[in-house]
C-alpha cells in the first residue's frame, strides 16, 4: 500500500457523520428516542471542526514545505489533491 498524508479534516468530517449515523440507528433500534433535527447540529458542527482542521493541516503542511527548502513552487501547493 502506498503512503499518503495524513489529512485530519476527512477524519473528523467521518466521526461526525458516523456520530449522526449511530444516532439514527439507536433511534431505529428502540434504544433512545431521537428528534428529526438532532443530527443538524452535529453534522454541521462536525463539518465546520472539519474544515478547521484541514485549514490547520494544510498551514502547517505550507509552512513545514517553506521551512524545509523543498522547493515547493505556490502552483504545487494549490494544486488539486493537494
Amino acid at each position: 500500500m502506498l503512503r499518503h498524508e495524513f489529512q485530519p479534516g476527512k477524519l473528523v468530517a467521518g466521526v461526525f457523520l458516523a456520530l449522526a449515523g449511530a444516532l439514527y440507528a439507536g433511534d431505529a433500534a428502540g434504544l433512545w428516542e431521537t428528534p428529526w433535527f438532532a443530527v443538524i447540529p452535529v453534522v454541521t458542527g462536525g463539518l465546520c471542526l472539519a474544515g478547521v482542521a484541514g485549514a490547520l493541516a494544510r498551514g502547517i503542511r505550507r509552512r513545514r514545505a517553506a521551512v524545509s527548502g523543498k522547493g515547493t513552487s505556490e502552483a504545487q501547493l494549490n494544486a488539486p489533491g493537494t
